[in-house]
């Protein structure tokens, strides 16, 4: 499979009532592969996935696939903190013909890491697709070590990581001793850079979604060698970058989303709309990036 360099970690479009908005997701899935996005990770992070139903994961899946399968892939995110309900929705996801999965570190509860090699392991196992591997401290409250990641890139579906512990040297560690054809996906679009100095493959974006095709330039200059504009675009981006964190994921690339007139609608509840405050500064930082008049 050609895993592309930038797969973007869609949100999950909402009405205004809070339902799902499938054709809103099916509107927006298009509009990334059309500016910049190799491919798009469906119900991660960024998707909100915590507060999504198992049929409302399953409708995305099938929804966005059939919106943009054949020009982009589409990674199903159906990692949670319970083992069986990952395996299950994996099993249905592979019958909905998605590209990949994507699982993320069990968050609240905690494993140790031979609990975590073994929850990683029964859901890879249970389906023949290829699996990312996410790996983000931050919010799961456990970090996943490179001895077990390569432990478990001893199981041949599992063939990627998206790592956003913000460590280059845990990063490194793992590259190093990795096998060949290994891919590991900067998990922060502001460790993008730095991480592909280190030999990342490429990057699972939020940013993608505003700016995809100038980060496409970004990774393909340095790619190329021009690392001086591969810099000066990394610098270009790094404000809308910091911006799209000044409060809870996916909360600000909501906001902006919504600037710009793409379906995003609101967050799901525990996660509020922008208050004034932010949203005049992402409306600032998309200016800054000459998206907005």
């Amino acid at each position: 499979m050609n895993w592309g360099r930038i797969l973007t970690a869609m949100v999950t479009p909402f009405t205004r009532e809070g339902q799902l908005d499938v054709e809103g997701a099916q509107k927006l899935a298009a509009h990334l592969v059309e500016h910049g996005s190799d491919g798009l990770v469906v119900s991660g992070t960024t998707g909100e996935s915590p507060v999504l139903t198992k049929e409302e994961k399953l409708t995305l899946f099938r929804a966005v696939k059939e919106a943009v399968g054949g020009k982009a892939l589409v990674i199903a995110g159906t990692g949670s903190y319970d083992t069986a309900a990952s395996v299950e929705l994996s099993k249905e996801a592979e019958k909905i013909g998605v590209d990949g999965l994507m699982l993320v570190v069990p968050y609240y509860n905690r494993p140790s890491q031979e609990g975590l090699y073994q929850h990683f392991k029964t859901v890879a196992t249970s389906v023949s697709l290829p699996v990312i591997l996410y790996n983000i401290p931050s919010r799961t409250g456990c970090n996943m070590e490179p001895d077990t990641v390569l432990r478990l890139l001893e199981i041949k579906n599992i063939v990627a990581l998206k790592e956003a512990s913000g460590d280059i040297s845990q990063a490194t560690s793992i590259l190093s001793r990795a096998p060949k054809g290994f891919l590991l996906y900067s998990g922060d679009d502001v460790m993008t850079l730095p991480l592909l100095a280190v030999g990342a493959h490429g990057v699972i974006s939020v940013a993608s979604h505003l700016v995809g095709e100038k980060m496409q330039e970004m990774i393909q200059s340095f790619l190329q060698g021009q690392v001086e504009r591969a810099v000066s675009l990394h610098q270009e981006l790094f404000p809308l970058f910091k911006a799209l964190f000044i409060t809870t994921n996916p909360v600000p690339v909501k906001a902006a989303l919504d600037m710009l007139g793409l379906p995003a609608g609101p967050p799901r509840l525990p996660l509020v709309e922008a208050s004034p405050g932010e949203k005049e500064k992402i409306a600032g930082a998309l200016k800054a990036a000459g998206l907005l008049p």
